[in-house]
């Protein structure tokens, strides 16, 4: 039987979604967060600045601090609506840990620190697919074991 994929590293979630972390400066407008967004068909972005990650902005950023208060998106900066502190996992991580995480800070996205250098980003529909990709894995391996073909 696989481990439990509530076991599996971060690490192993991105070999298999990939390491691509889409990032923006906090003095950029919202506005170009939000097309990049659309740009990359991603629901948050990682806030850069000097090279080191400082905060997130995502979709619900932007409905609760910039649509509800009657604000533009052209004429606000990231660093005015991003989410801060901001809370990382390293790919050492396991899955049930950074699910209790997301759930604790009420976060959908984390990104991912190896060394200090961000190494991707992780959302709560990665983690979902892994733990239901895991499932499916043993459901066959149960029907096979059922049925007489089971390996070994």
């Amino acid at each position: 039987m696989p481990q439990s994929a509530f076991k599996d590293s971060i690490r192993s979630i991105l070999d298999v979604k990939g390491h691509d972390v889409w990032s923006i400066a906090p003095s950029a407008t919202v506005y170009d967060a939000l097309a990049l967004m659309k740009e990359h068909d991603i629901g948050a972005l990682v806030v850069v600045s000097e090279n080191a990650p400082v905060g997130m902005i995502s979709e619900r950023d932007y409905a609760r601090k910039l649509v509800l208060h009657g604000r533009t998106s052209r004429q606000t900066e990231v660093r005015e609506v991003m989410s801060t502190p901001l809370i990382t996992v390293t790919p050492d991580h396991t899955v049930e840990e950074c699910l209790r995480i997301m759930t604790e800070n009420r976060v959908r996205h984390l990104p991912v620190l190896d060394q200090g250098r961000l190494a991707g980003v992780v959302s709560i529909g990665d983690l979902v697919n892994a733990v239901i990709s895991a499932q499916d894995q043993t459901i066959q391996q149960l029907k096979s074991y059922i049925a007489g073909k089971y390996p070994g």
